[in-house]
């Protein structure tokens, strides 16, 4: 499958490094970014043609499918071009920053029936998805506590932050994916926040630290902390706690050594997120190659990504009013998607 790649900025070089060289089922065809010399450099460096016109790659019949990796603004408009062009689309999350854009790219990829996988890439890491087996083979019981902590180093730039979607859109809501998949649907959602470790992130109304608080329609609880200025590196853990087990998953360090003296233990810890999940980002991409080849269901859907966008924004509607956000999922076409009072 050949694969034309839009989008060049941090998450775009880590997808073409995979399509070009740890991808099996799927090899890297082009690459286009608004930005004419990083277009140029990916080009030179992946030995594929380049383009500033993102048009040009979905006319382009030699293309099977595309990637998104744009700002999250051109999102949207672009999964929708490239369906009505019949490119197989994979989409960094979120699809949009509104939901009514959302929508509109979740229902013009379900009129022309092409593929279409989100970024969610836990959903591909090898520790994730053998302890979300274990759990819905029942080997843990009925869950009835889900922790998990993101936390990043250190935050990236405001100018990013402004036009991100919002701290509970653009971190947040992977951790809404998460407890979705390992636990089950969500009914309520309370959130707080703060910007104590940068101000100049609360003086454009946004956080650096956050805790979600989730009730799961089977009666079990939900806590999420997430910080975009931890300091001491990036982590990313979950647990879930059964009525006969309990699953733990936690690797914080970057190499699989200690340094042991008599002074104490030191190992090196994981500094961001493409050093924790270099598996991950590489399966996600070959399984989105595999579902276009076999004609199967992507393991995160388009409606699994409104899913989590919808919870998102009751974390953030909670956040803002102080108040816990009844959500009332809605089964439908295959997939879930939530409604709750005060929903934009």
């Amino acid at each position: 499958m050949r694969v034309a790649l839009i989008g060049l900025g941090r998450m775009g070089r880590v997808h073409a490094r995979n399509l070009a060289g740890r991808c099996r089922s799927a090899e890297l065809a082009a690459v286009a970014d608004a930005d004419a010399g990083m277009a140029e450099a990916a080009g030179a460096e992946f030995d594929v043609p380049w383009t500033t016109d993102s048009g040009a790659l979905l006319d382009d019949p030699t293309v099977d499918a595309v990637a998104v990796a744009t700002p999250t603004a051109a999102h949207a408009d672009l999964v929708v071009r490239a369906a009505r062009a019949g490119k197989h689309v994979f989409c960094e999350k979120p699809i949009a920053l509104d939901r009514p854009a959302t929508v509109r790219a979740v229902e013009a990829v379900a009129a022309t029936g092409v593929r279409f996988q989100i970024g969610f890439h836990r959903r591909h890491d090898p520790d994730w998805v053998a302890a979300t087996r274990r759990i819905h083979a029942g080997e843990m019981g009925e869950p009835y506590l889900f922790r998990t902590s993101l936390r990043d180093m250190k935050p990236p730039p405001v100018e990013f932050l402004a036009g991100s979607g919002g701290f509970f859109v653009d971190m947040t809501i992977h951790d809404l994916d998460t407890a979705r998949w390992m636990v089950g649907e969500v009914v309520e959602v309370a959130a707080y926040g703060t910007a104590l470790a940068d101000p100049a992130i609360g003086e454009i109304g946004d956080l650096d630290t956050a805790l979600v608080v989730l009730r799961f329609e089977s009666g079990a609880l939900g806590v999420i902390d997430n910080s975009r200025a931890a300091g001491y590196g990036y982590e990313c853990s979950t647990e879930v706690m059964g009525r006969s087990a309990t699953v733990r998953i936690d690797r914080p360090q970057h190499r699989h050594y200690q340094w042991l003296t008599p002074d104490g233990a030191t190992y090196g810890i994981n500094r961001d997120f493409e050093e924790r999940y270099p598996l991950a980002y590489a399966e996600e991409m070959e399984a989105f190659a595999r579902c276009v080849r076999d004609g199967t269901e992507p393991a995160v859907t388009g409606l699994d990504a409104l899913a989590a966008f919808d919870l998102a924004t009751a974390a953030d509607l909670a956040w803002r009013t102080g108040r816990a956000v009844p959500v009332v999922p809605e089964r439908r076409d295959g997939g879930v998607v939530y409604s709750f009072a005060g929903q934009a």
